[in-house]
């Protein structure tokens, strides 16, 4: 269970005596077994229905102890069993009623962490934005570590796109976080743009296979076409992934 240390939610503490935790605080108190979740992990976890703080007139969420234990379970089972969403939701639902949760597989026949995040990428729904997660340019730059100059060089070699309000959706501020990560080996915008343009490709590929489906009149055949592109991705993924460690076997090792 996630520690929850008496104390009120002002000094970023968890509270047992029933008070409310604000989103900060909650962050605070994660970050002691979590080093690197962030404001923006915890409102997508929201958005994905895994945690469901009250909400107050004004529209800011309240978190009580109950929902932090729980987004430590979530964020624990992401880390030490590397579940997509999709599994650690059915744990949960199991859970929430009253059942005996499905057994989780040892570790070592789980994906690696990178195809895990790649997992869990393709799981997520295809309009972040209808699940309420949006953030604004402050918010992804304080997400990323980035600069203003940092994410104008993104948006204008178009690797995250901002919504018609200037903010953002759920995959660019995972896409922001990789760039950011791969800017530290060096790598600048400009040369990310083959792998922007391989993405297109990839993307108009899964598009061709799955447009037939689309126009179809039966809702159910077009709910099919959605999971056909979703499969049609991850397989994508995967032979990207054995592809460039085959390359890389060839030329260093």
């Amino acid at each position: 269970m996630l520690r929850t240390p008496s104390g009120g939610a002002g000094n970023g503490t968890a509270s047992t005596d029933g008070r409310l935790l604000s989103i900060g605080a909650v962050l605070s108190q994660l970050r002691d077994e979590f080093p690197e979740v962030t404001i923006s992990k915890i409102r997508f976890l929201e958005a994905e229905g895994l945690v469901e703080p009250q909400r107050t007139p004004s529209g800011y969420r309240k978190f009580a102890v109950r929902d932090v234990e729980r987004l430590g379970h979530v964020l624990r089972m992401q880390r030490d069993h590397y579940l997509p969403l999709k599994v650690i939701r059915e744990h949960l639902d199991a859970l929430d009623r009253g059942e005996p949760p499905p057994a989780i597989a040892g570790r070592g026949s789980q994906p690696l962490p990178a195809q895990a995040e790649q997992r869990d990428l393709l799981d997520r729904p295809a309009e972040p934005e209808a699940a309420g997660l949006r953030i604004g340019r402050e918010e992804l730059i304080a997400a990323t570590g980035a600069d203003e100059d940092e994410l104008a060089q993104w948006v204008s070699y178009g690797l995250v796109e901002p919504g018609p309000e200037g903010d953002f959706d759920a995959e660019s501020v995972n896409i922001a976080k990789l760039i950011a990560e791969l800017g530290r080996f060096g790598l600048e915008p400009r040369h990310l743009r083959a792998v922007k343009a391989a993405a297109d490709r990839e993307a108009g590929l899964v598009e061709q296979v799955v447009a037939p489906l689309r126009r179809h009149r039966n809702p159910q055949t077009r709910t099919h076409a959605e999971g056909t592109a979703r499969e049609l991705a991850a397989l994508s993924v995967r032979l990207h992934a054995a592809l460039l460690q085959s390359a890389l076997r060839v030329r260093l090792f």
